[in-house]
């Protein structure tokens, strides 16, 4: 059987934006599993790793979630206010440094510790993010901010401390339709009694 790696060549490749993040066109030469060679043209957005993190309160059972604006949410007409687990870019921290950072910033939640639980590609058939998945313990002593996200970078992120159960609802309502945030919901609830 053939390498998988030996399978395509990058015939060429041109960047089509570099803003906030570069986005851009290859050409790749692809054999398929006939030995075919198919020349392919696709884009990828260059993303940075992320890591993202379920906030759960034993005692309350209930999770600290995020409501925060999103652009592309918007420009498909779904509502753009969307409720989410605390999440950001690494910006070059280790996963756990950095979603320490986050959790602080956009909950006001000092973290105790966290727990890694896997690292998954959310859109890989365009996307170059890997986002590292945590979740951590929480409780009312350990709010020691406000939160809601960095005035420097305009952030309004209203935090929100949702049942777990009632978390869940929101998921079938349509509520809740962020793809790691349904993750990582979903994980807790498998995991529930060894959460405390």
């Amino acid at each position: 059987m053939m390498q998988p790696k030996s399978r395509v060549k990058i015939a060429g490749e041109e960047t089509l934006s570099n803003g906030w993040t570069r986005l851009s066109s290859y050409l790749l030469d692809y054999i398929d599993r006939q030995g075919a060679t198919q020349r392919l043209k696709r884009e990828v957005y260059h993303r940075t790793p992320a890591a993202c993190i379920l906030l759960y309160d034993p005692r309350r059972d209930l999770v600290v979630l995020v409501r925060q604006f999103r652009l592309a949410v918007h420009l498909n007409g779904d509502p753009a206010w969307m409720i989410e687990v605390p999440a950001g870019l690494l910006d070059d921290d280790h996963p756990e440094a950095a979603i320490r950072r986050e959790a602080m910033e956009e909950t006001g939640y000092r973290l105790r510790g966290a727990r890694f639980l896997f690292k998954s590609y959310t859109s890989p058939g365009a996307v170059t993010e890997v986002m590292h998945f945590f979740a951590a313990l929480v409780d009312t002593a350990d709010r020691v901010a406000e939160g809601g996200g960095l005035d420097e970078e305009h952030e309004d992120i209203e935090v929100l401390e949702i049942p777990l159960d009632e978390a869940a609802t929101m998921i079938e309502t349509g509520e809740i339709f962020d793809v790691k945030t349904i993750v990582l919901l979903q994980w807790a609830l498998l995991n529930r009694g060894t959460l405390s």
